[in-house]
């Protein structure tokens, strides 16, 4: 007579198997992110510099030195601006043009062109920054670039848009709003999709227009994933570098000089404890501003 084998018990219930599947999330978190990060913040109130990577303890603690520091740096202040510009300026550019192409897509194009459209939106995003931003560098050119070329068929004389100090962050902001918008544009398209038509039809009976619907229909289904899509776009736009490495290295006169391609500039040179001070700094902005962004989607 064969006998059954009993099956094997580790002596874990669901919690214990749960914590075997994240567990190598966890420790590539706590490997790349958690140990990076906590190392970066205790290495701010240090003056570690790369000639003393090969003896770290020997390295002094100054405090807040280097957080002192960074309020009298006026490259450092000169990011800082530059950043708040740029968020504040592309972030509703970017979520603006999302929502617009998804509503658009939605209205009724048909099922091929939409997907068509869905792609061309979608493939600056997944395509690589460096990539784009040497290709706008070249549409930028002032003699041979593309966009003088045309201005110059109209009869206007294109300035030197990378160069100049008035119009070469505007430039980037166009270009990262234009790379950036098709994430945004596929997310709200699915929500879009997934409202319920006879929450239109309804308020088409009580006599309200298109605009009234998308006000009183659109609007407040997407509020939950247009806070996403917000707080999901800034983080990645207060850190934005790539663009102004590529195209400008923070010129012309630290006019396009970013919060984090300062802080590669000093690592660069390295000022690992300054460097690690005015990361410490950014990151805290970053978190703090996402808490925010949520507390305020949640109360409206």
């Amino acid at each position: 007579m064969a006998v059954l084998a009993r099956p094997v018990r580790l002596g874990m219930g669901p919690g214990g198997v749960g914590w075997i599947f994240v567990l190598p999330f966890v420790v590539m978190f706590a490997v790349f992110y958690l140990g990076p990060l906590l190392v970066g913040i205790g290495m701010s109130f240090t003056d570690m510099r790369s000639t003393d990577v090969a003896d770290p303890l020997a390295v002094d603690v100054v405090g807040v030195e280097n957080y002192l520091r960074l309020m009298n740096d006026e490259t450092m202040r000169r990011a800082a601006v530059n950043t708040v510009i740029f968020v504040a300026t592309a972030l509703p550019l970017t979520i603006a043009l999302g929502l617009g192409s998804a509503v658009l897509l939605n209205s009724g194009i048909a099922r091929l062109p939409a997907a068509f459209f869905r792609l061309g939106y979608y493939l600056p995003t997944i395509t690589s920054i460096i990539g784009i931003a040497v290709a706008w560098k070249f549409l930028l050119e002032p003699e041979a670039g593309l966009v003088n070329r045309l201005l110059g068929m109209a009869g206007i004389d294109g300035p030197n848009w990378l160069q100049n100090e008035s119009t070469a962050l505007p430039s980037i902001i166009v270009m990262t709003a234009w790379r950036s918008f098709g994430f945004d544009m596929v997310v709200l398209l699915a929500a879009l999709q997934g409202i319920p038509r006879e929450l239109y039809e309804a308020a088409e009976v009580d006599g309200a227009g298109r605009w009234q619907r998308f006000r009183a229909v659109t609007l407040p289904a997407l509020r939950p994933v247009l806070l996403f899509c917000t707080v999901y776009t800034s983080v990645g736009f207060m850190q934005f570098m790539e663009e102004v490495l590529v195209m400008t290295r923070g010129g012309p006169l630290n006019s396009t000089i970013s919060a984090s391609l300062a802080i590669f500039n000093q690592f660069g040179v390295g000022n690992y404890g300054y460097a690690g001070a005015a990361a410490s700094v950014l990151f805290t902005v970053i978190v703090a501003l996402a808490v925010l962004q949520l507390r305020a989607g949640r109360r409206t």
